[in-house]
C-alpha cells in the first residue's frame, strides 16, 4: 500500500513522527510511504530540523512555498501536488491538522478521486474567522477516513453527518509526548543555556492570525507579558509572522523585559514547555502539551478545539485581554488530574491498523 503523506508545518511534523514510525515497523512491510514537504514552515528550525531530530525520513518532494498570502499559497500547493500525486499514484493521502497545506492535500486528492485519511479530524473552535477552521470543515467534508483525537471531535463528525468512516483513535501529540520526553531531557540543554531553573520562568507563544494581525489584541498580548516579567521571567519564542506583525505595527518597545528566543528545535521546545512554572499561549498544539507535561496553561483566545483542558481545569480562556490574562496568571495552580481524554499513547498504531 502506498500512501503519500502531506506535511508543511511544525506541528504535522511531530504528529507525522509517531506515524511514521509505526509505518516503519509494521512487521509485514505493507507500508509504502512518501512525504510531501509543502515548504509552508520556512525557518530552519521550524522544518528541516525537525526531520533530522525525529528520524522522519527525508521528504521525497519539498515544494518550497512559503511567504505569500493563504489564497496565493493554498493554490501554488494545489498546482504541484496535483503533479506529485498523478506521478506517485498513493491508495491514500494522508493529512494532518488544519493547515494550508492540509487544505491543498484534501481538495486535489478528493478531485483525482484518491481516498483522504484525516488525522485530527473533528476538531472545532466554531469560529469561522479562524483560516484553521475553515481549512478543517472542508478537509473532513471530503475525507474516506476520519481519526478523531477525542470522543468530543468524533462526536463533532457524527452531528455533522459527514460521509468518511469516523475512529477516535485518541491523540498522536500524546504518542510524541509519550516517546519524546525523555530524549529531551537527554538532550537539551536550553535551561542552563538561558539560566533559567525549573518552574522558575514563564513560557509564552503568539501566532494566531486573529492576534497577529489585530494591532490592539497583539498589544494586550505583549502588554500583559511584560507585567508577568517584572516578577517572573517571561521566555518568548518568536514566530516569524509574529515578529512581522511587531515591525509593522512598531511595538518592539513591548519585547525589552522580555527573553525572546528564535523559534526553537523540538527537544528544546518540549524542555522549556515541561519546566515552565506556566504557558500562555494561543497555539492548539501547545495547549495539549502543557497538559499531557502537568504544567497550566492560559490560552489567549476566546476558544479552543480543546475543550476537555477546560473542563479539567487545566487550561483557562482569557481571549487577548491584558486583565483577564494577568488575573488567570494570578490565580494558576497546580493540574491534578488522573483522566486521559487523549488515548491511551497508541494512537499511531490504532491509524495503522485502520489504513491497512
Amino acid at each position: 500500500m502506498k500512501i503519500v503523506t502531506i506535511v508543511g508545518a511544525r506541528p504535522q511534523f511531530i504528529k507525522a513522527a509517531v506515524v511514521s514510525r509505526a509505518f516503519k515497523a509494521e512487521r509485514n512491510r505493507q507500508i509504502n510511504e512518501v512525504i510531501v514537504h509543502t515548504g509552508q514552515h520556512y525557518d530552519a528550525n521550524m522544518s528541516e530540523v525537525f526531520f533530522e531530530q525525529m528520524d522522519i525520513p527525508v521528504p521525497e518532494y519539498n515544494l518550497g512555498i512559503s511567504g505569500v498570502n493563504h489564497g496565493a499559497m493554498t493554490g501554488q500547493m494545489m498546482i504541484k501536488l496535483e503533479s506529485v500525486l498523478i506521478e506517485e499514484k498513493p491508495d491514500w493521502l494522508l493529512i494532518y491538522g488544519d493547515t494550508n497545506s492540509t487544505l491543498a492535500g484534501a481538495l486535489v486528492a478528493s478531485k483525482l478521486q484518491i481516498p483522504v485519511a484525516h488525522v485530527e479530524a473533528g476538531l472545532r473552535s466554531y469560529n469561522m474567522k479562524m483560516p484553521e477552521e475553515v481549512n478543517r470543515i472542508v478537509a473532513d467534508s471530503v475525507s474516506d477516513m476520519l481519526f478523531c483525537p477525542t470522543d468530543t471531535a468524533l462526536s463533532n463528525i457524527k452531528k455533522e453527518n459527514h460521509r468518511g468512516a469516523a475512529y477516535n483513535v485518541g491523540d498522536v501529540m500524546y504518542d510524541a509526548a509519550l516517546y519524546y520526553s525523555g530524549k529531551s531531557d537527554r538532550t537539551s540543554k536550553i535551561l542552563s543555556e538561558l539560566s533559567v531553573h525549573k518552574e522558575g520562568y514563564v513560557l509564552a507563544t503568539c501566532h494566531r492570525a486573529e492576534n497577529t494581525d489585530d494591532k490592539a489584541n497583539l498589544v494586550e498580548i505583549l502588554a500583559a507579558l511584560n507585567e508577568i516579567s517584572r516578577e517572573t521571567p517571561v521566555l518568548i519564542p518568536m514566530h516569524p509572522r509574529t515578529r512581522i506583525a511587531i515591525d509593522e505595527y512598531n511595538l518592539s518597545e513591548y519585547l525589552a523585559t522580555l527573553t525572546v528566543l528564535e523559534p526553537l528545535n523540538f527537544f528544546d521546545m518540549v524542555s522549556v514547555e515541561k519546566n515552565a512554572k506556566a504557558i500562555l499561549t494561543d497555539s492548539g498544539g501547545v495547549q495539549k502539551e502543557a497538559f499531557f507535561y502537568g504544567v497550566p496553561c492560559i490560552t489567549m483566545r476566546d476558544e479552543t478545539e480543546w475543550v476537555e483542558t477546560v473542563r479539567i481545569g487545566a487550561n483557562v480562556l482569557t481571549g487577548a485581554n491584558r486583565s483577564r490574562i494577568l488575573n488567570s496568571f494570578a490565580d494558576i495552580k497546580k493540574i491534578e488530574t488522573t483522566l486521559l481524554p487523549y488515548g491511551n499513547g497508541k494512537a499511531s498504531e490504532k491509524i495503522l491498523s485502520h489504513l491497512i
